[in-house]
């Protein structure tokens, strides 16, 4: 196996040039958590997992248009909207780097899954910010703590699944991949196998979801983590409470009639800080008991997600909710916190595996398949299905969903996706089959620029935040983008 994962580049974060390294380092078997676990299935009530999610956007606010962090802009302008909180975001990045190991050395036996942006860990690095780096390396690469912490995949540059072109979803996997192993190691990478979607977003047209999940499991994921209200029954029926604390198996097919799954952990509620910094999902955990899967009684688990450092709850409560929350744990000890994939094997080692899980797939595609027989299917059947449904039926879309039912990643934003769209179409046109013929120009300077500029329309914030100022980025990403394809 490769012993290194590093960038010949000093000035560009490294996103591509290594493919086929990655893939043999990440598509592999072996148990990461289930021989180092202090847990026992058949001794507890119930379990939880928490997750952090880290993001700050690259921006074009630099030098004369240079590509700096968000964090970089805020600490820059403290006097700009809250701007003010900068200094807190970043010592929220790195303060699991002190917590963890005060746990740990307090005999308690913590849990915590990280969800890092690309983008993030790339103004990190561009900002010099090795105090919080390497707080984070120590989680990462001392095994005394690697039992307690999972490092969750994502997007590179938080991109929106549904909004993002079919070709790119594997493109922004990859290059997660490829900076996170440049940071942290290739053993550390060989641990990644959980995956954690930007804004919790599941896509639900039929060949978008496929290829997501076909790009996910390629890239050596076992699971991804999604929202309640994003999946539902293969019969249209929505979660039964109990299957939302057990893991899933998502099934995704095509327009072809082609299938593939994959594991999915439930988050259940939306978007709420105070779910994970008041430590809601142990309190949950607490309530609940025991449950049947694969004819076997086993823990439930109780998942949530929260950003990591936005917002008041997030930056002061987290401490005061978190750190004695694993005291109580250590003292009481049925209901403790799991890393998922830690939870996932142990249901493996107890022989039930991804057949025993209830069944879902992406929400409203029932009536897709109530109007198109899955066993003839093609993609023009499906497409008429689609059309017709979206004239007569004004509850059904193919925008997919997050953790919010009010905000549509697509509508109201032509001004940002169309452009983005181009700029996808012109890069796979001159590059796709160069790289067919000769993958060494993943290698290359003028392909990882355009590449990145790539990458960066596409991050969510140029929508989520409205148009405006976020707007003006994106189109100057794009028109930085076109400039680098020549």
């Amino acid at each position: 196996m490769v012993a290194t994962i590093s960038s010949t580049s000093t000035t560009l974060p490294h996103i591509c040039g290594q493919e086929q390294e990655i893939a043999d380092i990440v598509n592999h078997d072996e148990k990461i958590f289930a021989d180092r676990s202090d847990l026992n299935l058949d001794q507890l009530q119930a379990g939880f997992a928490c997750a952090l999610h880290m993001h700050q956007p690259t921006i074009p606010a630099g030098e004369n248009g240079s590509l700096i962090c968000n964090l970089q802009h805020m600490m820059e302008n403290p006097h700009d909207g809250d701007n003010h909180n900068a200094t807190v975001f970043a010592w929220c990045y790195s303060r699991m780097g002190e917590f963890i190991p005060e746990l740990v050395a307090a005999g308690c036996s913590p849990r915590i899954m990280l969800d890092y942006s690309g983008n993030l860990l790339w103004g990190l690095k561009q900002m010099g910010r090795d105090d919080v780096l390497n707080n984070l390396k120590k989680l990462t690469t001392d095994t005394t703590y690697q039992p307690y912490v999972e490092w969750l995949g994502t997007m590179w540059s938080h991109a929106v699944a549904t909004s993002t072109p079919i070709p790119d979803l594997k493109l922004q996997i990859q290059a997660w991949q490829h900076y996170f192993a440049e940071i942290f190691g290739v053993e550390a990478l060989k641990r990644v196998k959980g995956f954690s979607p930007p804004e919790m977003h599941l896509p639900n047209h039929p060949d978008a979801l496929y290829e997501y999940v076909k790009a996910l499991k390629e890239c050596g994921y076992r699971w991804l983590l999604v929202q309640e209200a994003s999946v539902e029954h293969l019969d249209g029926s929505e979660l039964t409470q109990d299957e939302k604390y057990l893991p899933n198996r998502l099934v995704a097919r095509n327009s072809r009639g082609e299938e593939i799954s994959i594991t999915a952990l439930i988050k259940t509620q939306g978007s709420d800080t105070k779910l994970v910094a008041q430590m809601q999902p142990y309190y949950e955990a607490k309530s609940r008991g025991r449950q049947q899967l694969g004819g076997q009684e086993v823990p439930c688990l109780v998942s949530q997600i929260a950003d990591g450092e936005n917002g008041g709850v997030m930056m002061n409560e987290f401490p005061g909710g978190y750190n004695p929350a694993w005291h109580e744990i250590k003292n009481e000890g049925n209901v403790v916190g799991f890393n998922g994939t830690e939870y996932l094997e142990l249901l493996d080692a107890k022989g039930i595996t991804e057949a025993d899980y209830p069944v879902c797939q992406a929400v409203g595609q029932v009536k897709i398949w109530n109007v198109v027989d899955p066993a003839s299917t093609t993609t023009e059947k499906v497409e008429a299905a689609i059309a017709d449904l979206n004239a007569n039926d004004h509850q059904f879309h193919m925008d997919g969903a997050s953790w919010t039912n009010d905000l549509s990643w697509v509508k109201g934003y032509e001004n940002v996706l169309e452009p983005m769209n181009e700029l996808s179409a012109k890069f796979h046109e001159k590059y796709d089959r160069l790289v067919a013929e000769d993958p060494s120009i993943t290698k290359t300077e003028a392909y990882q620029r355009s590449l990145l500029y790539l990458m960066l329309v596409e991050t969510s914030c140029f929508r989520y935040w409205g148009q405006g100022t976020w707007t003006d980025y994106a189109r100057k990403l794009y028109a930085d983008g076109i400039a680098s394809l020549g």
